[in-house]
């Protein structure tokens, strides 16, 4: 007889009101069995717009239970980030004796049948950490938001197969990646007692490559399952906040979990791209935030706190940096339009690939 293990599935509202309508439509066609799923809300507050546990209770409890799963409802005073947010969802399933915990973003949906395959394949192998549904873009459902993330060696992750045309055909069963998208990926939750939640230090962005990351130093893999599918209405705003974490918490994931050897073979081209980013943002606007996240690594105490997570991290760490760094790609591709300029396409992307054509394969530790 089959089993179906418990799942919690972790839904991070946020100024959500618009997105909730096919939230509730896919929670009431899904096909693994309700009885099995809590549907856990956690309500980060907007700075304009104020809570939205109103309209989380209009919707969702008069069916809890009954035509949907069991749904939890958990407000926040303050906004916790993306991290911390979905760490109290993650405290609550372990706390409940869940087996699983799917993160859920707020402006996306699940299609029916889709925590089947990432269980069945959590299942059939223990050496697989998280499991990622194939990331389809909404309305456009035919094409792909991402098939798993790809990390570039300074620190920048994007999505890969950005609005490439989605055809089962084109992807195996289940493969790797280098990180699994925060946006929608099963957990387990033994490995999250084991190594910790999300790291509330990132706040946003980035958390959900240093979460892979810690998986894969600790001898894990991430995979992709074709069959699972999430849609996500996405959209990449290039809010100025948004920079200053982007470039504060790539150094960090870097000194993190690269060898001082690793980093300094990286020096060179990291300058190269500084110089390059520091006109860039001039021309953006964002050169404030920008120079903030350069403030904050000048800063002795925030050298202790990431350094004592690099000493954390080396504890748990099975793998060698040639074997860690395998995954990584030489270009950037982002897929905000103005990202991919001329200038990187034909000048930054094949300087940077042919750089780390060259050292990666002087890493041998």
């Amino acid at each position: 007889m089959r089993t179906f293990p418990k799942i919690a599935i972790i839904y991070l509202s946020y100024n959500s009101e618009s997105y909730l309508d096919d939230v509730v439509s896919s929670l009431k066609h899904l096909t693994y069995p309700k009885d099995k799923v809590e549907f856990v809300v956690v309500d980060n507050p907007h700075p304009e717009h104020g809570d939205s546990m109103k309209i989380l209770r209009e919707k969702f409890l008069p069916i809890s239970g009954g035509e949907i799963p069991h749904v939890t409802l958990l407000g926040q005073k303050t906004n916790l980030g993306f991290a911390g947010g979905n760490n109290v969802g993650i405290k609550w399933a372990i706390d409940a004796g869940f087996d699983y915990i799917f993160l859920h973003n707020h402006d996306g949906f699940i299609a029916a049948g889709s925590l089947e395959p990432l269980v069945e394949a959590m299942e059939a192998d223990d050496n697989i950490g998280a499991a990622q549904p194939m990331i389809l873009l909404h309305p456009e459902t035919d094409l792909v938001n991402t098939s798993g993330n790809a990390f570039q060696y300074l620190g920048f992750g994007y999505c890969d197969n950005f609005r490439k045309r989605f055809d089962a055909r084109d992807f195996k069963e289940a493969f790797e990646t280098s990180y699994a998208s925060g946006a929608a990926v099963l957990l387990r939750v033994d490995l999250l007692k084991k190594f910790g939640g999300w790291d509330e230090d990132y706040f946003m962005y980035h958390e959900d490559i240093e979460y892979s990351f810690r998986l894969r130093a600790a001898g894990y893999k991430i995979i992709v399952v074709r069959d699972s599918i999430f849609y996500h209405k996405y959209q990449f705003s290039r809010l100025k906040e948004k920079m200053y974490y982007i470039e504060r918490n790539r150094f960090g994931l870097l000194i993190s979990y690269l060898k001082i050897s690793t980093l300094l073979l990286l020096l060179p081209m990291a300058i190269i791209l500084e110089l390059g980013l520091l006109l860039y943002a001039l021309k953006c606007g964002w050169i404030k935030q920008k120079l903030v996240a350069y403030r904050y690594w000048l800063q002795a105490s925030n050298w202790r706190l990431w350094l004592a997570k690099r000493r954390r991290l080396a504890q748990i760490r099975k793998i060698s940096d040639r074997n860690f760094i395998c995954s990584f790609t030489g270009k950037i591709s982002f897929g905000d339009k103005d990202f991919n300029s001329s200038v990187l396409r034909y000048v930054g992307n094949p300087i940077m690939s042919a750089y780390w054509f060259v050292i990666k394969n002087l890493i041998f530790w």
